[in-house]
């Protein structure tokens, strides 16, 4: 089972679109979408375990241009 995680990205002013394009391209991403409100850009990610997870947010998506800040939620089966 692949662990799941919205990934909430705030994003320096003017470039939730061009982040949220970025962020499409890498590879275990399956949703990122620029939205309104307090956060710029929510992204739905994948991978194998919470170790890739983490590597994902860390080594890919927090390296793209024009990111401030992100917040991961873990999806759980409650």
């Amino acid at each position: 089972m692949l662990v799941q995680a919205y990934i909430l990205v705030q994003t320096n002013v003017g470039q939730a679109a061009t982040v949220a394009e970025a962020i499409r391209e890498i590879p275990g991403v399956t949703l990122a979408e620029d939205v309104t409100g307090p956060y710029d850009v929510i992204v739905r990610a994948e991978a194998p375990n919470v170790d890739e997870l983490g590597q994902l947010v860390v080594a890919k998506v927090q390296q793209v241009s024009g990111i401030t800040r992100t917040v991961t939620c873990p999806v759980v089966h409650i």
